[in-house]
């Protein structure tokens, strides 16, 4: 009967004050465990020989967001460079389908929701792109035969693999898959160890987690890492050969959005090329009716730059009275505002079908949708920064990785350093 008393009072203890025996916890608020991995640094349990160059990555400084949770499609989540390349789609393909790497396969695919005979079309339709954030994901480190998976930061730079809705499949370096972020962005307490050191330039205002964006798209626009005037339209599946370019200094006007819901304004903001930021911890539901944004309409920004919307019931910290949906809920699937907008010179946006499930999705199919674009007006740069933002989703937590608790939200990301 002591023991069985005992042994809960311990991990009281240790959770609040020590942070061992949950997520831990930062100012007295409960957070998730996420182990940091650093750009260049490579996995001590890889599905793949990374001496063997399956991917690049680069020096990026994280750029900050206007809400922790970004969806796939959001304009210039991602980058690029004008070298191709930047991950061996082909090379993995041929590790993963080798008969010697069955296990490994299975293991793989299985963190996907795959078959082992899906693998080679499910990589046919993935696109590699480079973060331009600090991105939250589950990764999975192969051990014992088995996919571990574990909470982990992606330092802004490293090359990954994104499906046909923006979303995280793979670390192009290592050729670990990722599923979803399932925790909360603004609760995390980050670990920087095994040769992760804190990176410069690290800052809790940059941490985003993707959510799959609500349909399927057929290009993805990204801005150029090192020329971030130069955009790239990058068709889904493919390496970077087949990219195309344009300005991202040509301004956009921000449309008028008020009464519509922030799924419609959502859609509408992303189709012009504009990013969408929402204040305080929880985005908006889908039927949260805008009241404003900021800057407000007729403002002209360039691509990519973020829009802030507010939304009826909103607290004075930027809430709402509507909290988001659960992980698998990915945005205006339910609105009925144009699916495009006047002005995008990057290719219309057309309807598919509905996002896949978070937690096991099943290998896309069919042609993507167009991913959104920016707007047409005349080029100028403006004094307001670049900025982007992603989202995440999720799969289940198991083994040693970093385990998550439920607690209280915060209004601001909350980190430590180990």
């Amino acid at each position: 009967m002591v023991r069985r008393i005992a042994v809960p009072l311990v991990c009281v203890l240790v959770v609040s004050g020590l942070g061992g025996c949950g997520g831990g916890a930062v100012g007295g608020v409960h957070a998730f465990a996420v182990q940091a991995v650093a750009a260049g640094v490579p996995s001590l349990a890889p599905f793949f020989d990374e001496e063997k160059g399956l991917g690049q990555d680069t020096t990026v400084r994280s750029m900050p967001v206007r809400g922790s949770l970004q969806q796939g499609d959001t304009p210039g989540l991602y980058g690029g460079t004008k070298k191709p390349t930047v991950c061996d789609v082909a090379r993995l393909k041929r590790f993963l389908t080798d008969p010697a790497n069955r296990r490994k396969a299975v293991a793989w695919s299985g963190v996907l929701g795959l078959r082992t005979d899906q693998i080679p079309g499910y990589l046919d339709r993935l696109t590699p792109v480079l973060l331009r954030h600090d991105t939250l994901v589950q990764n999975h480190d192969y051990k014992k035969g088995k996919a571990t998976p574990y909470n982990s930061l992606l330092q802004s730079g490293i090359a990954i693999l994104v499906d046909t809705q923006g979303e995280p499949a793979a670390k192009c370096s290592c050729g670990n898959p990722l599923r979803p972020f399932t925790g909360d962005a603004n609760r995390i307490s980050v670990k920087f160890a095994e040769g992760n050191k804190k990176w410069n330039g690290y800052a809790a205002s940059s941490v985003v987690a993707v959510r799959p964006a609500p349909r399927k798209m057929e290009r993805l626009v990204l801005v150029d890492v090192g020329d971030p005037d130069r955009g790239i339209r990058r068709p889904v599946g493919t390496t970077g050969r087949s990219d195309t370019g344009f300005d991202t200094r040509t301004r956009h006007p921000v449309p008028d959005l008020a009464g519509r819901t922030f799924g419609q304004a959502r859609q509408q903001l992303v189709s012009g090329g504009l990013a969408v930021g929402y204040a305080g911890s929880a985005q908006p539901s889908d039927d949260a009716r805008v009241i404003a944004s900021d800057p407000p309409a007729g403002t002209e920004l360039r691509f990519g730059e973020y829009v802030t919307v507010s939304v009826a019931g909103a607290t004075s910290g930027g809430g709402t009275s509507t909290p988001p949906g659960p992980t698998g809920s990915t945005g205006p699937t339910g609105s009925t505002g144009p699916e495009t907008s006047s002005g995008p010179t990057l290719g219309p946006a057309t309807s598919t079908a509905p996002p896949p499930s978070t937690s096991t999705p099943a290998p896309p199919t069919s042609s993507p949708a167009s991913e959104p674009p920016p707007t047409t007006s005349a080029p100028v740069t403006t004094s307001t920064p670049m900025a982007d933002a992603p989202v995440a989703t999720s799969a289940s937590m198991t083994s040693s990785a970093p385990i998550t608790s439920s607690a209280p939200l915060t209004t601001t990301p909350a980190t430590t350093e180990t």
